[in-house]
């Protein structure tokens, strides 16, 4: 016996529901989140990048990072949500003509706010919800099936959104391009700034140390304001009372040359610290003359175009060695 099926119901086209539905294909899905929301995130994710290689303080940093997460945030609201719930349409979706819509007609403002916080669910699944309407008979998102909405081919705007669109994304280029080039300006400045200030230190702070150790005992008043000349007001005051109590004991030659020093990391372009070892030597006596050899460690801040001393600290105090000959 036979059995001849000639009705086994209606056939759905390919990217059509049973119902005759023209459903939105992923393609075109993934297209209009690209224009409504990866196009601004890109602008948006350029721009913290290049503030994170400036010079900006720790919470400086954070708050422009967490400014440009509330950025994107809303950018996305106003496309996915406020503007389709305003006019049926985001930008994206008008350009690939589709809308998303509900079992009653268009989606509404509240469905679909629940709908984007429900794409959570489909990124939390591995991405595997992104996916779903790949298989789906619907080409519904986990997001879609929880809230009961459908995305839809529909007719586009009679309006040129595709210009529009197309104006809207080469802005958002043009700007993720002059973003990057301050950027690198400002990089590019910052760290030439820094080299400078490491060479100049690499040559200016041993003479400095020099010159801020030294004194002559024909000169010691003169040698003094020079040394104090040298300094910020946060080391000064150590200075004068170090050299008061030179005074206080009856000056002498001292005279200090640096033999090796070093720049420490962490220069910035108005402040440096640097290790120097010194040798010297003490008394105006041929026969009395007494070796020096220290080493201290020096920071520096720039004032005026001018490095100066703005601590001393003795990592190995003058150690005093034998007599002329």
């Amino acid at each position: 016996m036979t059995a001849v099926l000639d009705d086994a119901g209606p056939v759905a086209a390919e990217g059509a529901g049973t119902d005759g539905v023209r459903l939105a294909s992923w393609p075109a899905r993934a297209g209009a989140f690209a224009i409504d929301v990866l196009a601004p995130a890109g602008l948006i994710v350029t721009a913290t990048l290049v503030t994170q290689g400036t010079d900006l303080g720790t919470w400086l940093w954070w708050a422009v990072y967490a400014g440009g997460l509330v950025l994107l945030v809303a950018v996305s609201c106003v496309n996915r949500i406020l503007l389709p719930a305003l006019t049926g349409w985001s930008p994206g979706r008008s350009v690939f003509g589709i809308r998303v819509v509900s079992s009653t007609g268009d989606a509404g403002l509240g469905r679909l706010l629940l709908r984007d916080l429900a794409h959570l669910l489909d990124t939390a699944a591995v991405f595997v919800g992104w996916l779903w309407p790949l298989w789906d008979s619907r080409h519904r998102t986990f997001a879609d099936l929880l809230t009961r909405t459908e995305v839809r081919r529909v007719d586009r705007p009679e309006s040129d959104v595709r210009r529009r669109v197309g104006a809207m994304l080469l802005t958002l280029a043009l700007l993720s391009g002059i973003a990057v080039g301050l950027g690198y300006l400002l990089v590019y400045r910052q760290d030439r700034a820094v080299d400078q200030s490491r060479a100049q230190i690499a040559e200016q702070g041993p003479r400095i140390v020099e010159e801020l150790l030294s004194y002559g005992v024909d000169s010691v008043d003169a040698d003094f304001t020079k040394a104090q000349s040298l300094t910020t007001d946060n080391y000064r005051q150590q200075l004068v009372a170090q050299q008061d109590a030179v005074r206080k004991a009856g000056p002498t030659t001292n005279d200090y040359w640096a033999v090796s020093s070093a720049v420490l990391p962490g220069v910035t372009k108005d402040a440096a610290t640097m290790l120097v070892a010194l040798q010297g030597q003490r008394g105006t006596n041929p026969q009395e003359l007494k070796f020096i050899t220290a080493t201290v460690r020096v920071e520096f801040k720039k004032s005026d175009d001018h490095w100066l001393v703005d601590n001393l600290t003795v990592l190995k105090r003058p150690v005093l060695s034998g007599g002329g000959q």
